[in-house]
């Protein structure tokens, strides 16, 4: 990562604008708590996702096994758009989930099997179980070296082991967390696609918090 201008707050002040991110408030909302402007909280929220979203991709070649649900999602829009390409203006959206363990997302241009299929390689081992649903994307997986179990979600949603619940309620958590910001610029989306993923995969505050107070002395101060 580019080297980071350091930070003109005080260590009080970003100390508690931390706070209230790791907590999920809004830039508005921290800045008026702590008494700094609202761009300047903005500014320093948006400087924390830059080192996390750095940070997460540094980890981004740590290789899944197992069981890993797949699914994309579209996210942004005002209206339902069309599966695969052109969804009415969303941001398409990959995701892969290791059952027990981590989530991983990428930023994507279509859900295309192009796409989609070289992702999965580079990320999950050889011989591991995938689940996906019955989207045309994924019926490359049916001719692949992994064992590919699809679940028909026209049919049900679960079917014993055969289920991506697990990538849905990811989807679910990272929308809610979004919808407070009321629409998120299209150029910073992938940096608040990655808060979501380190949310999730450190879903302990305190933990989160030692985290970030760590990453900020580093490029920050």
């Amino acid at each position: 990562m580019r080297a980071m201008r350091k930070s003109r707050l005080s260590p009080y002040k970003q100390g508690r604008l931390i706070e209230h991110f790791v907590s999920g408030s809004t830039a508005r909302v921290a800045g008026s708590i702590v008494g700094v402007n609202k761009s300047t909280a903005a500014y320093f929220y948006h400087r924390l996702r830059q080192i996390i979203s750095y940070e997460l991709e540094k980890e981004g070649f740590e290789i899944f096994d197992g069981e890993i649900e797949v699914d994309e999602s579209y996210f942004g829009g005002k209206r339902k758009g069309q599966r695969g390409r052109g969804a009415a203006g969303k941001v398409p959206v990959f995701g892969l989930l290791k059952r027990g363990g981590k989530v991983y997302t990428k930023v994507i241009p279509d859900a295309s099997s192009a796409t989609l299929f070289p992702i999965i390689e580079r990320k999950v081992i050889p011989d591991s179980i995938v689940y996906s649903d019955c989207w045309r994307g994924y019926n490359v997986l049916d001719v692949s070296e992994f064992k590919h179990f699809r679940i028909n979600h026209s049919k049900l949603f679960a079917d014993k082991k055969n289920h991506i619940n697990g990538i849905e309620n990811f989807w679910n958590q990272a929308k809610r967390h979004l919808r407070k910001f009321n629409g998120v610029p299209k150029e910073h989306f992938g940096l608040f696609l990655k808060e979501c993923e380190w949310r999730f995969n450190n879903s302990d505050p305190s933990v989160q918090l030692t985290q970030i107070r760590q990453w900020v002395k580093v490029y920050l101060n």
